[in-house]
């Protein structure tokens, strides 16, 4: 799909409502108030981001009646409760013509949500967490965004999209033009194959390999987890090549021979058989019926990689490094480099 700056759009003059006050959610509407536009948060009564919000500055009501008049619809929620919110608080309450916006194209990908056929959907998603997000665009600068188009009613559904990621410094960067199939499998993909799923089962396998060879724990937490770092940050300053440049020549040639040892034709066949579950839906009525049935299987995971020993060994030693206790809300500071290996 191509790319484009966007500095010819024209601000967006609508009323902008919000829903949710999570990470993208405080980000976004920050940074859309201080581009100057209108901006309502639409918020659980009671709930814990309700008096963040209010601090922030913001005018903070009920979802529907955010809805109500607003020109634009952000639905920054997690997924698995944004389709009760779209029947209770969007569908009855957005005015024809209007735009529907998403970050992630699970629901409207997967047809958890129908919306109606007489307003936008849109999707604008940061290539980054909330607090990039915030602190780019503090900078004078933004995080490269994707935007698709699902639905367009008004004639001015990619103007309207593209002025919503300019005013959440998107534009500053780098706007890619995508759709929802593609956002959306991609990204639940990346998540699974390599990012979180892949990455966390690459480390807890290689500390019990060498746990379980009578080697100390704390050693291997060091090689396998803490050292992981080191070589994310390479990769995200400038991909393989700047590791390459910054790893020695014994981690090199480590990497060469073993590496393909350790991902090999058989773990691609594997990924493959992931991204046809996502592909054909299947993991999204997996996801859907596990999150129905109350999240049985899913405390049951999470919980066992909690109670995992890599995990008790490093929160020891998580507490000997004071540089690690930073706050949640920022990201830490880049780690000086050397060689390693």
């Amino acid at each position: 799909m191509s790319s484009t700056p966007s500095s010819d759009t024209q601000p967006y003059a609508g009323r902008i409502a919000v829903l949710g006050y999570g990470s993208q959610g405080r980000a976004h509407a920050l940074n859309l108030r201080d581009s100057g536009l209108d901006v309502v948060v639409g918020l659980r009564p009671g709930g814990p981001t309700w008096k963040k919000a209010e601090a922030d500055g913001f005018a903070v009501v009920e979802p529907a009646h955010a809805v109500k008049g607003a020109d634009l619809v952000a639905v920054l929620t997690p997924d698995m409760v944004q389709p009760a919110l779209y029947k209770d608080a969007i569908e009855p309450n957005i005015k024809p013509g209007a735009a529907l916006l998403f970050a992630h194209g699970f629901n409207i990908h997967f047809g958890q949500i129908k919306p109606r056929e007489d307003i936008d959907v849109i999707l604008v998603a940061p290539k980054g967490p909330g607090a990039l997000v915030r602190t780019e665009y503090e900078r004078g600068r933004g995080v490269p965004s994707i935007w698709a188009v699902h639905q367009d009613v008004s004639g001015e559904a990619e103007a309207k999209t593209k002025a919503y990621a300019d005013g959440i410094g998107g534009g500053r960067a780098m706007l890619i033009k995508t759709d929802f199939k593609e956002e959306t499998e991609t990204d639940l993909f990346g998540e699974q194959a390599v990012l979180c799923g892949g990455a966390s089962e690459l480390v807890i396998k290689g500390f019990e390999t060498l746990v379980e060879a009578g080697y100390q724990p704390e050693i291997a937490y060091y090689e396998v987890m803490h050292e992981l770092k080191l070589i994310v940050d390479l990769f995200y300053e400038g991909g393989i090549t700047r590791m390459l440049e910054f790893i020695s020549e014994t981690a090199q040639y480590g990497d060469y021979v073993s590496g393909p040892r350790i991902v090999d034709a058989d773990t691609k066949a594997r990924m493959k058989a992931v991204l046809t579950d996502i592909q054909d839906g299947t993991f999204a009525r997996n996801w859907t019926a596990e999150y129905k049935a109350g999240l049985p299987n899913y405390k049951k995971f999470k919980q066992a990689d909690l109670d995992h020993p890599i995990e008790k060994v490093g929160a020891k030693l998580r507490a000997r490094m004071p540089w690690l206790q930073t706050s949640n809300d920022k990201p830490a500071a880049a780690t000086p480099l050397k060689k390693v290996g």
